[in-house]
């Protein structure tokens, strides 16, 4: 029996390829729009935006995806206590959309993921549609006792482990824990969002 074959994404000769790099203080900015077009000016009051509100991503776990100098994806992890575990928040993860096409998206989660698990963190949780995310080795089916502080739909709750069992018996709210942004980073990603 042929093992399946990872489909190949042709890009076509108009296609610059992209790098994903550490997040900059440089792309704030760039982010918020990104984020702002693919959300909406919305965004700040959905559920995981509570987790996430005056805390700064977890060390080494902000990424931005550039191509041709530009920002065109992002994604960043938050510590959180899930029912007292220890684990990260993913989100948002977003995509400029004139470049879905390309992988970004994957491979910005693939490479989230593995510094996640490189720097020793059990779990990771995030909200999102659980077909494109089992992929990536997400299911429900250890967040069925937990709670976000805001309404959210359960089958969206989604987990991962790269603890075994690291989110055994986890119930009750997922609370952030991360370190607070510092007054001056905090007034600087209220002026960029405001911009």
């Amino acid at each position: 029996m042929t093992a399946p074959r990872k489909p190949q994404i042709a890009l076509s000769s108009k296609a610059a390829p992209f790098a994903i790099r550490n997040e900059r203080a440089a792309d704030v900015a760039m982010r918020e729009a990104l984020l702002d077009a693919c959300f909406g000016e919305t965004r700040h009051g959905r559920t995981c935006q509570r987790l996430r509100d005056g805390r700064a991503p977890a060390a080494g776990l902000a990424l931005a995806a550039v191509r041709e100098g530009r920002l065109v994806g992002t994604v960043r992890l938050w510590h959180v206590s899930a029912g007292g575990r220890p684990a990260l928040v993913l989100g948002p993860l977003a995509v400029d959309p004139a470049c879905r096409e390309l992988g970004i998206g994957a491979a910005l989660m693939h490479q989230a993921l593995a510094a996640a698990r490189a720097r020793g963190h059990a779990a990771v949780i995030l909200l999102g549609d659980a077909p494109y995310y089992a992929r990536f080795g997400f299911s429900a089916e250890k967040t069925g006792e937990l709670s976000l502080p805001g309404p959210f739909e359960r089958d969206r709750l989604l987990a991962v482990e790269f603890t075994d069992r690291a989110l055994d018996g986890a119930e009750g709210m997922i609370v952030p824990t991360g370190a607070a942004l510092s007054k001056r980073r905090a007034v600087r990603a209220l002026q960029a969002h405001a911009a």
